[in-house]
C-alpha cells in the first residue's frame, strides 16, 4: 500500500510517498505539487472502451499515470472545494460506488468504470443518481467529499433516503433508486425537488453535507453582479 497522509482540515490534500515501482492514478490536472522524481505518463487508462466509459462519468477521457524514478517520491492531490478526502481500501469484492466528480486519485490496479442506475427513466432527471462510477480491484483510492462526511452501516435490506447531490458514496453490495417525491403539493412547494435518491443495503452509505451544487444554487442570488440594489 502507498503511504499517505492526509492534512489540511476542512481544506484538504492528500501526500503521497509511493515507493520506486508504485504509480497512482488520477484525472488530468490533479496534481498539486510533486518531487522531481515523478515521472508522468499520459494514457486511456485501459483503453479507449474504458475511456468512453469514464466520460459518460464525468472524468475525462485521458488519466494521468505518476510513478518516481530513482527513489521514494512525493506527490500530493488537493481537494478543488471545501471538504474532505475519504481514503477507502478496495479489495476484490469490497468495491466502491462514487458520486461524478468524487474520484481524486488512485493506485494503479485499480479500475474505474461507469456506473448506470437501473431505472433509467427516473434517473436522467434525478440529478447525481443517473451516472456515478465504480471502483473495484485491489488498492487504496481517494474520494472528494463535499464537506462533511457522514457513514451510515446498513443491514440487508435497510434504506436512507437522501436529497439528490447529498450521496457522495456506498459500497457495491448496496444498492440504489431514483424516487419521485409523493404528493403535488409537496413536489411543487416542498422545496425538496422531485426527486430522492433511495439506498439500499447491505452496505455503507456515505453522505456529503455540502453538493457543491446545492451550495452554488444558494450563493447564486448573492453574485448577481448587476444587481445594485
Amino acid at each position: 500500500m502507498i503511504r499517505y497522509t492526509i492534512e489540511g482540515g476542512n481544506l484538504p490534500v492528500v501526500i503521497c510517498h509511493p515507493e520506486a515501482g508504485q504509480t497512482i492514478c488520477t484525472e488530468r490536472g490533479a496534481m498539486s505539487w510533486m518531487s522531481p522524481n515523478m515521472r508522468m505518463e499520459t494514457n486511456m487508462g485501459g483503453g479507449l472502451k474504458k475511456a468512453i466509459g469514464r466520460m459518460f462519468a464525468g472524468e475525462s477521457i485521458f488519466m494521468n499515470e505518476y510513478t518516481p524514478v530513482g527513489g521514494e517520491g512525493l506527490i500530493a492531490f488537493a481537494s478543488s472545494f471545501p471538504g474532505s478526502i475519504l481514503p477507502f481500501e478496495v479489495t476484490p469484492g469490497n468495491g466502491i460506488i462514487v458520486q461524478k466528480r468524487g474520484f481524486l486519485a488512485m493506485e494503479k490496479g485499480l479500475e474505474l468504470s461507469v456506473y448506470f442506475q437501473r431505472k433509467l427513466g427516473k434517473a436522467f432527471f434525478g440529478g447525481e443518481g443517473f451516472i456515478m462510477q465504480k471502483i473495484t480491484g485491489n488498492g487504496v483510492v481517494f474520494l472528494e467529499i463535499d464537506g462533511y462526511c457522514k457513514e451510515y452501516e446498513l443491514a440487508a435490506g435497510e434504506s436512507m433516503v437522501l436529497d439528490t447531490g447529498y450521496l457522495a458514496a456506498m459500497s457495491e453490495s448496496c444498492s440504489m433508486d431514483v424516487q419521485t417525491v409523493q404528493g403535488a403539493k409537496n413536489m411543487f412547494f416542498g422545496g425538496e425537488g422531485w426527486f430522492h435518491t433511495r439506498v439500499t443495503g447491505p452496505g455503507k452509505v456515505y453522505i456529503q453535507t455540502m453538493p457543491i451544487i446545492q451550495t452554488a444554487q444558494s450563493l447564486a442570488p448573492y453574485l448577481n453582479i448587476g444587481n445594485k440594489d
